[in-house]
């Protein structure tokens, strides 16, 4: 199925959803693009579907007495901090961290968390949000959860199903009316090829690389790279810093010394300039490689104050 007339109203620009499992989520995946397109006058909508209830406290100046009693509200400032660095609107869905398990064997997950949840009571909090906000794209994660955290992957299985429910009227009509959103992609930001790419301009520069153990570790665990199934390139360097900026508001979570951190701005846009995502479902006609999410999808440029829309 796809759509040969324009699906925008005049003046409409294309919105945008994000789906994300915990606070921070939003900002080490994704968030140059995010505000690249606020900033270029698109809506975009930011899902966090737990509170990182559950998560460490990650930055050693923030591991204090007082923050660790408090990690909820923390958390939840962190995440409004982040939202107003990035410009885009942000929607908790309400659900409990379900933590990562650790040991082995690993631990059962705690009761009443997301992961253990009811997939059909999640999926009709996502749709509703769906058929609120409108977006004409979805980026989530993908089967694997870009990492096998508990709630990355629950976050891809119910943003799959909301995508299939959310234009069926028959699905959850106690969440609003249907609204179809067109593509759906899933995020790819940490692969293998773009760590080698930042490895090597270290190597290249006559300096240690910080990535080489991270990069032998990927070998060993001879884990699939999701570099390698990107359709989408977005070019977004000039938003790297504010993407930096959104990063540094999860202080809990964000070492200012971490990784996140190690390559400088010029030469990630040198040598890596993008964000990279996999188109899974289209509704519109497009041809991959894209370099922008909205690809295919028809709309007018808003009217600057003063101009006239011409006839014909």
């Amino acid at each position: 199925m796809t759509h040969t007339e324009p699906v925008l109203a005049q003046g409409e620009r294309p919105r945008l959803l994000t789906v994300h499992a915990h606070p921070d989520d939003e900002s080490s995946k994704g968030a140059a693009t995010t505000a690249r397109y606020i900033d270029e006058g698109h809506e975009v909508m930011v899902v966090t579907c737990t509170g990182g209830e559950r998560g460490s406290i990650l930055n050693p100046a923030m591991d204090r007495p007082d923050v660790l009693e408090n990690l909820t509200d923390v958390r939840r400032a962190e995440m409004a901090r982040a939202a107003e660095i990035l410009g885009v609107q942000h929607v908790w869905l309400g659900f409990v961290d379900s933590g990562l398990p650790e040991g082995d064997p690993k631990p059962p997950l705690p009761q009443g968390c997301f992961a253990l949840g009811d997939v059909d009571v999640q999926t009709a909090q996502l749709v509703r949000v769906i058929r609120d906000f409108r977006p004409h794209v979805i980026v989530t994660y993908d089967e694997n959860g870009g990492y096998p955290h508990p709630d990355h992957i629950r976050t891809h299985v119910i943003s799959m199903a909301a995508w299939e429910a959310a234009g069926d009227p028959a699905r959850f009509p106690e969440s609003g009316p249907p609204w179809q959103p067109l593509k759906l992609y899933y995020g790819h930001g940490f692969s293998k090829l773009r760590l080698e790419a930042f490895h090597n301009a270290f190597l290249e520069a006559g300096e240690e690389s910080p990535y080489a153990e991270w990069l032998a570790n990927w070998q060993k665990s001879e884990r699939p790279d999701p570099g390698t199934r990107v359709t989408t390139k977005v070019p977004c360097s000039d938003w790297f810093g504010r993407r930096d900026d959104a990063l540094r508001a999860h202080a809990t979570q964000i070492d200012p010394t971490s990784r996140f951190f190690f390559t400088p701005l010029e030469v990630q846009a040198r040598v890596w300039p993008t964000e990279d995502y996999e188109l899974v479902h289209s509704l519109v006609a497009t041809t991959t490689p894209e370099d922008d999410l909205f690809t295919g999808i028809p709309f007018e440029p808003a009217l600057q104050p003063g101009e006239q829309r011409r006839a014909g």
